[in-house]
């Protein structure tokens, strides 16, 4: 059998919504015949420069090694400073981008469906798993 390839995949996420984030971590980690790398930045691991300037450097060189950029639409994201500047940061460097309807959301923040390079994914293991195969 073949090396399973490893995907490098940054989830954005709010701290205080932190559930969501959990919830795609282990549908990756329990996918079968998926390798993944986690670039991101949870709450448990944050970066340890608390500046301004030194989020920012943190979060472009979490960003920087990923092939996927997850994006968890949550309306929290429409007002997130955070999340703006992750977006441009994963667009700069020309990432793909991923967004995703969170469990329970009706509406996705426009930035989130403009930013995605498909249309947004439901909130399910297996359709997620299925659109990073295909976008790695």
């Amino acid at each position: 059998m073949p090396d399973l390839k490893n995907r490098m995949i940054f989830i954005s996420h709010a701290w205080q919504y932190n559930d969501h984030y959990w919830t795609v971590v282990n549908w990756f980690n329990d996918a079968p015949n998926f390798s993944w790398s986690n670039c991101s930045v949870p709450s448990h691991d944050s970066l340890p420069d608390k500046t301004s300037t030194g989020l920012s450097r943190g979060m472009t060189r979490q960003i920087s090694p990923s092939q996927i950029f997850i994006l968890l639409g949550g309306m929290y994201a429409a007002h997130s400073n955070w999340i703006d500047y992750e977006i441009a940061e994963a667009q700069r460097m020309g990432k793909t981008i991923i967004g995703v309807r969170p469990w329970g959301q009706e509406r996705v923040p426009v930035a989130v469906q403009n930013a995605s390079v498909c249309p947004v994914v439901g909130w399910n293991s297996a359709s997620l798993v299925d659109t990073v195969r295909r976008y790695t």
